[in-house]
């Protein structure tokens, strides 16, 4: 859902590029910036090919229902990766294993290390992508079978286990999210050889829509239908104690699906060649081309700059909506604020897009960051709020929802000015001879750029956050606090670290701004060469 299309053409237009080099995987980049702050879809590089050149896709249509169904079954995994901290959080877990499951998001973060790999090795009478493709969703399918017979006890529901078994979660998400990112990398480039020459910019396309209803599956849908307290609202006559859905239901659903439709994949989708790609260039030639960009100058100066600044965001993203369940606020209902802003969503790329495509693209960036870390302190004061405007348990007033609904839509304006203006930017100063393989180092630093700030912050909240017994003593570990309530004390929270971390974070983001407005706009100032590698053999 950004501004992909250059991205998408530079891929499957430019066929002499493609033809010196290797392509990695494409340039589709997915964003998961902001993953606790409020269940959103996940933004991918996709948007329409309208131009006049668009093929009819008669054609190719049973194809692009093909692939908009794999990216489906990949934004399954990702979206049930987004749900999972909004489950533990109603079972009160500590900030401490939240930071540690968030590392589920980061395979999507650095697929660009064993994406050669992918793109090289394969049985050529099985086909290139196939021979990925196929044992990966079997794997992803064994995953969610065994994690559906195991889920209550990861979570801390079975009669034999009574806490969340953290770790055994994080595991089991980070190899599931790692099987569904080698799954994208295949899929990607199954896209560009699987769709005729005029259709090849619907792969994007492809990306977002099945992408996007994958997660929303995963996500909003499955909160809402695992909650008792929604389907005995809203979906049911006699009121039970589960929801019409469980996760370990879910799982078998899907893993069952994985199975099934792979397997129809597998006997009946014949892949074509793929004649753009280049098979001369070695793996190691593809990572030491990835080297010889990084060690770039303007390349290692926007490194630094794409890795320190989103830490400004990283209270505010990574910890309100956590705070908003602890503060009462229903997760099912959380995760159904997703669902008004889709539309918008889907139009803001389409309207920033015709600001960013100028020679100075980053302009629009540094002008909503700003906006972007008031809206940070805005969320502060809307969790703050929420503690004191509660009518009675999980029930707030009406205009408290209208609050929190606006403020998102701002926050999604600011994130999406960036995000567009950021690929823009990307696309610009790429060297169209490794178009795909540079685009994709660069989405990939950014996408580290927020993961690393948001797991630190989460792990850093509890031990800034100070909480005293009534009798006087601390009670700010586990340990202290059973003991407190055992005595027949309260534990209450003294000092809130969110809002400790949320004034830290501003504080980083105005620092930042003054120290790297000059240096951002000095590098969008730079001419093409000054991103350009020596590289023999180019035109």
């Amino acid at each position: 859902m950004r501004n992909k299309e250059d991205e998408k053409s530079q891929e499957a237009d430019s066929s002499g590029a493609r033809k010196r080099v290797q392509k990695v995987q494409s340039s589709e980049y997915t964003d998961f910036d902001a993953n606790y702050s409020f269940p959103h879809i996940p933004m991918t590089s996709s948007a329409p090919d309208t131009s006049p050149e668009h093929g009819a896709i008669s054609k190719d249509l049973s194809n692009i229902m093909l692939l908009m169904f794999l990216y489906l079954l990949q934004g399954i995994p990702l979206g049930l990766a987004g749900s999972i901290p909004m489950l533990l959080q109603s079972r009160k877990v500590s900030y401490t294993d939240q930071a540690l499951f968030s590392l589920v998001y980061w395979p999507f973060s650095i697929k660009l290390l064993w994406a050669p790999l992918v793109d090289s090795l394969y049985v050529q009478w099985f086909g290139r992508r196939k021979t990925w493709l196929i044992p990966i969703q079997y794997l992803m399918g064994v995953f969610m079978l065994i994690l559906s017979t195991q889920a209550k006890f990861l979570l801390g529901d079975s009669d034999h286990q009574d806490n969340v078994n953290i770790l055994g979660l994080t595991v089991i998400f980070v190899f599931l999210n790692f099987l569904a990112a080698t799954q994208d990398i295949a899929v990607d480039g199954w896209a560009l050889s699987m769709l005729s020459k005029p259709n090849v910019g619907w792969a994007s396309t492809c990306n977002s829509v099945g992408q996007t209803a994958g997660y929303f599956l995963g996500n909003v849908i499955f909160l809402a239908l695992e909650s008792a307290d929604f389907c005995n609202k809203y979906l049911r006559s006699q009121p039970q104690t589960e929801g019409i859905v469980t996760l370990s239901g879910f799982l078998w659903f899907w893993g069952i699906t994985f199975f099934v439709t792979t397997t129809l994949v597998g006997i009946l989708k014949k892949e074509t060649k793929d004649i753009g790609s280049d098979q001369d260039q070695s793996i190691a030639e593809t990572y030491k081309t990835l080297v010889k960009v990084i060690c770039l100058k303007p390349v290692v100066t926007y490194t630094i700059i794409l890795l320190t600044s989103k830490v400004a965001f990283a209270a505010a993203d990574s910890l309100t909506g956590l705070k908003l369940i602890e503060a009462g606020l229903p997760k099912e209902t959380l995760a159904l604020f997703a669902v008004p802003i889709v539309p918008l969503q889907i139009v803001l790329p389409l309207v920033i897009s015709k600001y960013t495509s100028g020679p100075k693209p980053m302009n629009i960036w540094l002008k909503a960051y700003p906006y972007r870390l008031m809206i940070g302190i805005l969320y502060c004061v809307v969790v703050y709020w929420a503690s004191h405007v509660q009518t009675s348990p999980g029930e707030f007033p009406w205009y408290f929802y209208v609050v929190i609904l606006s403020f998102y839509a701002l926050h999604q304006v600011a994130v999406y000015s960036m995000f567009v203006a950021q690929m823009a930017f990307h696309a610009k100063i790429s060297d169209p001879v490794i178009g795909g393989t540079y685009m994709t180092l660069l989405n990939t630093v950014a996408n580290l750029g927020g993961n690393w700030p948001s797991t630190l912050t989460l792990w850093v909240v509890d031990h800034v956050t100070w909480k005293t017994c009534s009798s006087g003593l601390s009670c700010n570990s586990e340990d202290m606090k059973k003991e407190c309530l055992n005595a027949g004390n309260t534990c209450t929270t003294s000092l809130d670290g969110y809002y400790v971390l949320c004034l830290v974070c501003s504080v980083i983001g105005l620092l930042f701004l003054k120290s790297r407005s000059s240096s951002l706009r000095h590098l969008g100032e730079l001419g093409e060469k000054s991103w350009r590698y020596a590289h023999s053999g180019r035109s």
